[in-house]
């Protein structure tokens, strides 16, 4: 098992879950960017710079894996596969969820588009933090049949 981190524009905060969580349980942790992404001090993670983090991730993601991105049609695609996939936030994409996060997202970029809406700086607080630990680690144990300690 591996966890896929769409890193281009994951938060420092969610990276360092991630390289935590990975190393407490044993499994593999990539992310795949553009260009390289400041992990700080921490080891134990694999970084893939390519030209195309969501083919990459495509490609490579497999049965069993998990991937965390932002970019909700990669989460479409990877969710038709059977992969789970966590957005930064905590939220699991199901076949059930991501189908209307994708209009959601198509209607906002439609609006943003025409200039009838401005997008405000969406900051992580806190509790987003919480949840996307929360979720990874419930997720990891989901995936791994109970064994992350």
């Amino acid at each position: 098992m591996s966890i896929w981190v769409d890193a281009d524009s994951c938060p420092r905060r969610v990276r360092e879950i991630v390289i935590r969580a990975a190393a407490r349980t044993g499994t593999r942790a990539v992310f795949v960017a553009n260009r390289r992404i400041p992990t700080g001090t921490m080891r134990g993670y694999r970084m893939r710079v390519v030209a195309d983090a969501d083919r990459e991730i495509l490609e490579r993601a497999g049965d069993g894996d998990l991937v965390v991105t932002r970019d909700i049609p990669l989460a479409a695609q990877l969710v038709r596969r059977g992969i789970t996939v966590l957005n930064d936030r905590g939220t699991v994409y199901t076949s059930e969820n991501v189908g209307e996060r994708l209009s959601w997202r198509d209607f906002m970029a439609e609006l943003r588009d025409r200039g009838t809406y401005v997008a405000e700086q969406d900051r992580l607080s806190d509790s987003d933090i919480r949840e996307f630990a929360n979720a990874l680690d419930r997720e990891l144990r989901r995936t791994t049949g109970g064994r992350c300690e």
